[in-house]
């Protein structure tokens, strides 16, 4: 889950202050932490959660699923299935999610209060309609969905290579995470150029809503929008925040895999004990 830029109008107290400008990512925690306390560094956790919690419960649910049948279905080309399996998973979570998203997205840039979400989402639906809802959906789409096909994809891979140099069955936690951290790491950063767009254009919508301009979506197409990064910073500002975004991701990802292999594991092996303990009750 992304953050972005404050604006500074509004009337309300934001959930997060900024803290001023850094020379790089270590230079950032420093600061943080000397002005504000090491709490600050969670801030934004309740806005993140709440998009965070039901996007990974559709993400993931769908994901098995779909991997599970296509497997089936795809016969000598199973392996690839969790491609397949990924991107689907992550067209339906950011579909669902995208709404909340844009909702965050303009309650941060605009500093107004959680007591004003539903005035926020009445005035977008009636100044642009429903489908205003989902902007940023194509982009979104653009950096998730080849992220979630080649993370998945090189997870399992990475996973069962690894079961089977150590000659195990099972993968245990250290090989979940470690498959997890490089799958992530690789995905994040051939994604890079899709996620630097899609933080530009929240922020520009950001300020222009804070000089009460129009939003004109022809002028941060994409496209328009890559073409301007390139012209301003050349190649290499669609790769800005490189290391920060492995940082963020490569741990997130080897986290949340491991526990969730671990959780699958435990309620497997759960409710194949209380199917056999009547099985075993009948028979005595």
């Amino acid at each position: 889950m992304d953050h972005i830029c404050l604006c500074e109008n509004g009337n309300s107290k934001a959930w997060y202050k900024a803290p001023g400008h850094f020379s790089g990512t270590l230079d950032a925690f420093i600061k943080i932490v000397r002005h504000e306390g090491i709490k600050s560094l969670w801030s934004g956790l309740p806005p993140t959660l709440v998009m965070a919690v039901p996007a990974t419960v559709i993400y993931f649910t769908c994901y098995d699923q779909l991997c599970t049948a296509l497997r089936v279905r795809m016969g000598d080309h199973a392996q690839e299935a969790p491609i397949l399996a990924g991107a689907l998973a992550r067209v339906g979570s950011v579909t669902v999610i995208s709404p909340l998203e844009l909702i965050r997205t303009k309650l941060q840039s605009q500093k107004r209060s959680y007591r004003e979400l539903t005035a926020c989402i009445r005035s977008a639906v009636e100044t642009e309609g429903w489908l205003s809802l989902w902007r940023g959906w194509g982009p979104t789409l653009l950096r998730d969905v080849p992220f979630s096909a080649m993370y998945w994809y090189n997870y399992e891979r990475g996973k069962a290579w690894l079961c089977k140099r150590y000659n195990t069955r099972e993968p245990t936690f250290a090989i979940t995470f470690i498959s997890g951290a490089v799958s992530g790491s690789v995905a994040s950063v051939a994604t890079l150029p899709f996620d630097v767009v899609k933080t530009r254009r929240q922020v520009e919508l950001g300020e222009l809503q804070a000089l009460n301009l129009s939003y004109h979506a022809s002028s941060s197409s994409t496209v328009s929008v890559m073409r301007r990064i390139v012209a301003e910073n050349g190649i290499g500002g669609l790769f800005a925040g490189f290391l920060p975004r492995v940082m963020k991701v490569a741990p997130a990802c080897a986290i949340m895999i491991s526990c969730y292999e671990f959780g699958k594991a435990f309620f497997q092996r759960h409710n194949q004990d209380r199917t056999l303990v009547p099985l075993q009750s009948d028979n005595a």
